[in-house]
């Protein structure tokens, strides 16, 4: 295969890998809590052979998540909390502890503080976080320290972000990470908000319509390149 189509593939498979990033960004745009995710390119360049050319491939293999504080929302609901600052909440998952800034949670039958999903949400020392059965009155400060019926019952663990590129999207809102889990006593939390995702769909629809023309271009460029080789081959078949 001809090293001009090498270079056009490998161009066109990273845009099309951005092109579903962005999409996924853009369905998660009201999303509670998400965190927009991007694509990075990079150039491989490899000898050909002559030492006086060389071949650039493209690579689209990293990924850039952003942590960009979003805007938070009043809900008035008793166990929605929105994280203000870096840190994130720790969850426990069937697949182990994830972090996510996502923050509606509900109480399960047996007092368990828990995502729509059914992850728990876990303490300062990652221990699932309980509130009291019958407990009127919860109260939840914004260093995460919670109170039921004026007593004090536990407090919301608030981590430091991990290093962006140790942190793998399980889905959603939700991060997988082999990372320390580390306190981040700058963060806060608010009662009675959710954050919103921090997707700007603008900015987004209009990066996709960028790569969308960038993509037509490489396949007209494949496509004449093509006609080439095989003009080529028929002129010395002759």
């Amino acid at each position: 295969m001809d090293n001009a189509i090498y270079s056009g593939l490998s161009r066109q498979s990273g845009l099309m890998r951005e092109m579903r990033v962005i999409a996924n960004n853009i369905a998660n745009a009201n999303t509670t809590g998400y965190r927009r995710e991007g694509v990075i390119f990079a150039e491989h360049l490899a000898a050909t052979g002559d030492g006086r050319h060389g071949l650039s491939m493209a690579h689209a293999r990293g990924r850039a998540l952003d942590l960009t504080q979003a805007g938070i929302t009043q809900t008035g609901g008793q166990f929605d909390l929105a994280i203000d600052g870096p840190g994130f909440f720790a969850l426990e998952t069937p697949s182990g502890r994830a972090l996510s800034r996502a923050g509606a949670f509900i109480p399960s039958p047996e007092g368990d503080l828990m995502t729509a999903s059914g992850h728990r949400l876990l303490d300062e020392g990652l221990a699932p976080i309980q509130i009291p059965p019958g407990a009127r009155d919860v109260r939840i400060g914004p260093d995460g320290t919670i109170s039921a019926d004026g007593e004090p019952v536990g407090r919301v663990g608030l981590f430091a972000a991990p290093d962006p590129a140790a942190m793998i999207r399980q889905g959603g809102t939700l991060f997988a990470t082999e990372a320390p889990l580390e306190p981040d006593e700058n963060t806060r939390v608010q009662q009675g908000f959710l954050e919103d995702s921090n997707v700007d769909p603008i900015s987004e629809i209009s990066r996709m319509i960028e790569v969308q023309r960038a993509y037509e271009m490489g396949q007209s460029l494949l496509e004449r390149e093509d006609e080439r080789i095989r003009a080529t081959l028929t002129a010395l078949n002759r």
